[in-house]
């Protein structure tokens, strides 16, 4: 049944390969279980139903991504994107999160219809190849960002950022880091899961055992939190918002506002990971487009229905995929090992964030292979593709990094009086990329 669903054979794969890649991918996205309803949590959403709307939406969008659009994606509510709705949304403009979560809906709705009839595809087939590449290194080094950031091994310090204070965790990250190099390098299978699991347990017998004093009430210790195993739904936020609240006039831009910033990450996301992970056409386009994009704006609609902020593409998806997920079953995985953390929400801070960013740091290794594909003596594409690749990891943002390579492109192409290269969709690309950064510039 699994073969004639997921064409596991055609895709040279396996159930067992698909598990692995599934845990893998899960287990680098899990903190989104802990972070996201604490943000949502500042917007009055309770935690308890804030945690439980993040993982209802997470498992039933990614099974979604893997039986209708057959793509080993992981899709859980967006990081950037939430803090938005929180904290520019709800806080800043004051609006209602009740009212905010109706706007949500809204934006789903529009960007469902947007997929279904293949404007969003066209979008993506319009960006240039150059920065498909340059955004899927820019991606690896993010991820890589990320890891070094969690790890606690890179620091805001002046004059800028170095490293931060080498303490207990900082040695068991770098061993960690070492760790999983070794099993990278031998090639062991599962080797990331493996890296995870051995990480985690040398922070537990540090703490066991050569730092006993470290024990405190409520934990194992320090060094890996425990607060238990069980905790309860709640759903008292399902099915709340106020769908025709939000469709007043002063409510429109919130929609547009969210429908921009959703759209442009989930399509740079989409396509940063096809590139670096080959999930690709015969025409070079991310495998399953608009199926992909259907799903993601139907993680939206969720958001709004179950009390979240939007659900998107995971960047993270990419450390599966190098474990060697090609299929929608990898994403079925993910899906459901989000479903008993409904009850076992505790579970998902046992493993520390520095035992997951040795992994996070080695996918961007792997991501960083396209560099050679861009032509860096052309300053066509030489300039977008730098643009892109360094401002994802400094500026923090997928978007952010993406857009400035696509307005660099089309500048040099105009200067250069090269119009017939530069497609209507691109130029509509431009307009909206200049709306989104005036939206979140704050000068609309």
């Amino acid at each position: 049944m699994l073969e004639r669903i997921f064409k596991l054979k055609r895709n040279n794969t396996n159930i067992r390969t698909e598990i692995i890649a599934g845990i893998t991918t899960f287990i680098s996205g899990m903190y989104i279980i802990i972070v996201n309803p604490a943000i949502l949590a500042d917007a009055g959403i309770p935690y308890s139903a804030g945690l439980t709307a993040t993982v209802i939406l997470s498992a039933v969008s990614s099974i979604a991504m893997g039986l209708w659009a057959k793509n080993p994606i992981m899709i859980a509510p967006g990081m950037g994107i939430n803090a938005y709705f929180t904290y520019s949304v709800v806080l800043a403009l004051g609006i209602d999160p009740y009212i905010a979560l109706g706007a949500i809906f809204w934006s789903g709705i529009i960007f469902i219809l947007l997929s279904v009839f293949n404007i969003r595809t066209h979008i993506i087939k319009s960006i240039p190849k150059v920065i498909r590449i340059a955004g899927a290194v820019g991606i690896g080094l993010f991820i890589s960002l990320i890891g070094f950031v969690n790890a606690g091994f890179i620091v805001a310090k002046p004059p800028l950022i170095g490293v931060g204070k080498i303490d207990i965790k900082s040695f068991i990250f770098i061993a960690g880091l070492f760790i999983t190099i070794i099993l990278v390098v031998k090639k062991y299978k599962a080797g990331f899961i493996l890296s995870i699991a051995i990480t985690t347990f040398l922070a537990w017998a540090i703490g066991q055992w050569i730092i006993p004093e470290a024990t405190s009430s409520g934990n194992i210790n320090s060094l890996v939190h425990w607060k238990g195993t069980y905790s309860s739904p709640d759903f008292s936020w399902f099915f709340k918002m106020k769908i025709f609240e939000s469709l007043k006039y002063a409510y429109i831009p919130v929609i547009f506002a969210m429908l921009f910033v959703d759209m442009f990450d989930s399509i740079t996301t989409f396509v940063g990971i096809a590139e670096a992970g080959n999930l690709k056409d015969k025409n070079g386009d991310p495998l399953n487009i608009k199926n992909s994009m259907i799903v993601d704006g139907f993680a939206t609609f969720l958001g709004g229905l179950f009390g979240t902020s939007p659900g998107t593409a995971y960047i993270e998806s990419a450390a599966g995929i190098h474990e060697g997920g090609r299929t929608g079953l990898t994403a079925v995985i993910i899906g459901l090992l989000f479903l008993p953390f409904m009850f076992l929400s505790p579970l998902a801070e046992l493993i520390p964030s520095y035992a997951i960013a040795p992994v996070l740091i080695m996918v961007g290794v792997f991501m960083a292979s396209p560099l050679n594909k861009i032509d860096w003596h052309n300053l066509e594409d030489a300039i977008p593709g730098f643009l892109t690749i360094v401002l994802i990891p400094l500026t923090y943002s997928l978007t952010q990094g993406i857009v400035y390579g696509l307005l660099s492109y089309t500048l040099i192409k105009l200067i250069k009086g090269k119009f017939k290269e530069l497609s209507i969709t691109l130029l509509l690309i431009d307009v909206f990329a200049l709306v989104m950064l005036s939206i979140e510039y704050g000068l609309i």
